[in-house]
């Protein structure tokens, strides 16, 4: 195997690696002090910060958003395309398969909030600053994340997903519009 067909291999491999980790790890003392922050960014059902669903790679780069775009989730083809949040946001920007480069998915594992809600929140926090939130429990088992999904927004269309560890009982990651698992 030649090395660039193994590095071609083993990045993505490793990507995969860190959001499970990501995914299934507690909050850390980190992200609960961001948990308290009042200065974090805000999280709308079309989105977080300055990065909006629909938005372009070069835009969104020449703003200083997020940093260099490079290989997306595997398991969605060879063209799949991620970029990482710029600080104060953590987490991964994934964008359409074709030029030019939109924003599909915002992916939050901290740095932002919706409604004062953000990573380190119980599934009775988000029940309270979003009533008609739904809970979904068919991912219990495989992902080890119980979902909790906010209705769509009559205007934009928009939700936001919440995944809450079925061991910490805690957010673990915010999705706009949804999570896309990887793993």
């Amino acid at each position: 195997m030649s090395p660039r067909r193994l590095v071609l291999l083993l990045v993505p491999t490793c990507l995969v690696a860190i959001a499970a980790a990501a995914i299934a790890s507690p909050p850390t003392a980190h992200d609960s002090a961001a948990a308290v922050d009042s200065a974090a960014a805000v999280i709308t059902p079309t989105r977080v910060d300055g990065v909006h669903l629909g938005d372009t790679h070069a835009d969104l780069s020449s703003r200083g958003k997020v940093g260099p775009i490079g290989p997306g989730c595997e398991l969605g083809g060879p063209h799949t395309r991620s970029a990482t949040p710029r600080a104060p946001l953590k987490g991964s920007v994934t964008y359409t398969l074709s030029n030019p480069r939109r924003v599909t998915t915002i992916t939050i594992t901290g740095g932002a909030k919706a409604r004062g809600v953000g990573i380190g929140a119980t599934i009775a926090a988000i029940k309270a600053k979003f009533p008609n939130a739904k809970i979904d429990h068919s991912t219990d088992q495989v992902f080890e994340l119980t979902l909790v999904t906010t209705p769509k927004r009559p205007k934009s269309g928009g939700r936001i997903m919440f995944g809450v560890s079925t061991k910490t009982h805690k957010t673990t990651i915010i999705g706009v519009p949804g999570i896309g698992f990887c793993e």
